[in-house]
């Protein structure tokens, strides 16, 4: 999937090139414009294809420990007030790292 989508960003960003080559030699405005509007398409397909990314992975964590939850047949509030030990959180060393 990641090459397809890189595929495509290539086409897209090779393709505004062109646009904007041809707006200089033209001297024409829209050219240009329709040139940065296909680089800014390409620069948010490679954003939403890593946020997307990342958001998939938190829901799969989610359903993960949703379905842990329901295995082990604790009550939600006993499991709401668990604690997750620090390795679970990737952030946690980064954070005491701060202090």
């Amino acid at each position: 999937m990641l090459l397809l989508i890189l595929t495509i960003v290539i086409a897209l960003v090779a393709w505004a090139l062109r646009l904007m080559e041809q707006a200089v030699k033209g001297q024409e405005f829209s050219l240009m414009l329709a040139g940065f509007l296909v680089a800014s398409s390409a620069a948010a397909l490679m954003g939403v294809y890593f946020l997307m990314g990342n958001y998939v992975v938190y829901m799969d964590r989610a359903a993960q420990q949703v379905s842990a939850m329901e295995l082990t047949d604790m009550p939600y509030s006993t499991y709401a007030s668990a604690t997750v030990p620090d390795s679970a959180n990737p952030l946690a060393d980064w954070l005491t790292q701060v202090d």
